[in-house]
């Protein structure tokens, strides 16, 4: 049996059956390889690390999609920098208030090879005629975009090769000069139990950018070791708080169904647990955290 073995962790590992390959190819920047399990679907991975699978995808990019657009309230424009399975892309297009979505992916043979045999993890997403797609380095575009977007989403691979650069101070620093004034940037922060220092360099850049710096998460089986993290910087001190009345009533006005995503889960994802508030407090330069 053909095996295919991540490669994030030095001495933890999963290992994927692998029924057919449909794809693989080192493009310009990484390598990519789309192929079939018996459980997940359709996977694909990059260099090495799972990205994302059929079986689980929803559950990624609804919480990294509908968590910080509900929140807000108020979302015209959209920035979603990678990304580009077009997962993120699908989501953020069921929002019919939302009047700009500006996409960046640095590598266009991901995009080609996903509308090819992922197609639905963007499901037509990229015809939307709201779409502006960019392709060019996510950190570059920051440095010289003048835009204004309410919402940036950073749908990065982990911190190793093309993405390493997006999880940088400056890079934040760029993110939050295009918000609007009640902007949020959303983050992938990695799963914290087996990659604990994402979210500690997170925590130490955000909570001198932002008014309000923290994490929230989901299980997503895909990830292995424990909950994904997921990087929350706001301008608002308040959108946090968002009371679930609130995200229940916009949610309901959306007429998007979920998978996974409800307003309660919501409100519940930001209570994290205790490894991490001290992980993120320590960071941060509190202590241990004592709530």
């Amino acid at each position: 049996m053909v095996q295919f073995d991540e490669t994030l962790y030095d001495l933890y590992r999963q290992s994927f059956s692998v029924d057919e390959i449909y794809f693989e190819q080192k493009t310009e920047h990484q390598h990519l390889i789309i192929f079939l399990n018996g459980k997940f679907g359709r996977v694909m991975a990059l260099d090495g690390i799972v990205q994302t699978t059929e079986a689980d995808e929803f559950i990624y990019h609804e919480m990294m999609t509908h968590v910080p657009i509900f929140a807000h309230g108020e979302a015209r424009r959209v920035l979603i920098i990678g990304g580009g399975d077009g997962g993120i892309l699908r989501e953020v297009a069921r929002h019919k208030a939302v009047e700009l979505i500006t996409m960046v992916e640095i590598d266009r043979a991901v995009i080609d090879m996903c509308q090819e045999y992922l197609p639905k993890h963007s499901a037509g997403a990229f015809d939307d005629p709201r779409l502006n797609l960019v392709i060019a380095d996510g950190a570059d575009f920051m440095a010289k975009d003048d835009g204004s977007y309410d919402v940036i989403i950073v749908d990065s691979t982990d911190p190793i090769g093309p993405g390493e650069v997006l999880f940088e101070h400056t890079f934040y620093g760029n993110c939050r000069r295009r918000l609007s004034d009640r902007g949020v940037l959303v983050t992938q922060n990695g799963v914290a139990f087996m990659q604990p220092q994402e979210a500690a360099n997170s925590a130490r850049a955000f909570s001198g950018l932002f008014a309000d710096a923290h994490f929230y998460h989901a299980a997503v089986p895909t990830y292995i070791g424990g909950s994904m993290l997921f990087g929350w910087a706001a301008m608002d001190a308040d959108m946090r708080r968002t009371p679930v009345a609130t995200l229940e009533e916009r949610f309901a006005d959306s007429g998007i169904q979920t998978r996974y995503y409800t307003p309660e889960l919501h409100v519940g994802s930001f209570a994290l647990p205790r490894y991490v508030l001290d992980e993120v407090m320590k960071a941060k330069g509190r202590g241990p955290a004592c709530r």
